[in-house]
């Protein structure tokens, strides 16, 4: 394919949005916790499957590729080794988080190293707070940051392209993004094991998705409407705190809930309510 004025392939191109709880071999807290010994192994594993998705976008025709960190830190891929084909979208903080470049005019997006929702069984499942959250809904069904994250996407006419993470994972993406590659690298035995397949397996698994995926790439018509978000938490204290949000209401003991006019909106108010719920947690108690 001809290159454009950047030097970059012309082709569709791809958002990765990167998450690592979902990574190849990732199974605890040290694994994903900024900082520990663990951690800093599982960096390579999460650039490796970062790479094999470039790859397999790039073969499938890509012309370029945006990588958004999406986990904790937001700085946790290793630059030095990302695959030169693909771009780097590094550090806090980003107005559209875990999707920010999604706005950008990219044709197609990757979830990639996610996991099941709050209150769901999966590797190290959540959504958004590791802890303290035990139910999220979006217009009355279960979400994960999955679903949450593909209904923003759509706000912007981006198809899910795929999704990679645990057995759990992904049949949570086949009631959300059912079009999508569907991408298993582990397989869950519970919150902190799974049965693993080493990188080299994963990695070929995921390129071949990727490849594969990028004849469903191009911006579709944008779907614009009203959601209701409502969240479950683990004390009354954290539903009170959140609560004090403008449009943020208690609807039961440890719950909350709020609509907002547009996806975009509602994940802004989201991340406002999950960051003031964090901040009311008092240590062991919670």
């Amino acid at each position: 394919m001809p290159a454009n004025e950047s030097g970059r392939t012309a082709g569709p191109s791809v958002l990765i949005s990167a998450d690592m709880e979902g990574v190849t071999g990732v199974t605890w807290t040290d694994d994903v916790v900024p900082g520990t010994e663990q951690w800093q192994r599982f960096r390579t594993m999460l650039t490796g499957d970062v790479n094999a998705t470039v790859a397999g976008a790039c073969a499938g025709g890509a012309g370029g590729v945006l990588v958004n960190e999406a986990h904790l830190s937001q700085r946790n891929l290793l630059l030095e080794d990302l695959d030169t084909r693909a771009r780097l979208l590094t550090g806090r903080h980003k107005p559209l988080s875990m999707m920010e470049g999604i706005d950008s005019g990219v044709d197609g997006a990757v979830l990639l190293g996610y996991h099941a929702g709050s209150g769901c069984e999966g590797v190290l499942s959540h959504t958004y707070l590791p802890a303290h959250i035990t139910g999220v809904w979006l217009d009355e069904a279960p979400a994960s940051e999955g679903r949450l994250n593909t209904a923003l996407a759509a706000e912007y006419g981006v198809p899910i392209l795929v999704v990679t993470g645990d057995d759990r994972a992904c049949a949570d993406a086949a009631e959300y993004a059912r079009e999508a590659e569907h991408v298993v690298v582990k397989e869950c035995v519970s919150r902190y094991a799974a049965v693993c397949d080493p990188p080299s397996v994963t990695a070929a698994r995921i390129a071949e998705a990727a490849e594969r995926s990028m004849r469903r790439a191009g911006r579709a018509e944008p779907v614009v409407s009203r959601h209701r978000i409502e969240i479950e938490f683990d004390a009354s204290h954290l539903a009170q705190a959140a609560a004090a949000v403008p449009t943020v209401a208690e609807t039961g003991l440890r719950r909350i809930a709020f609509e907002a006019e547009t996806m975009t909106e509602a994940m802004k108010a989201f991340k406002v309510v999950t960051s003031i719920a964090d901040g009311a947690v008092q240590g062991k108690y919670g």
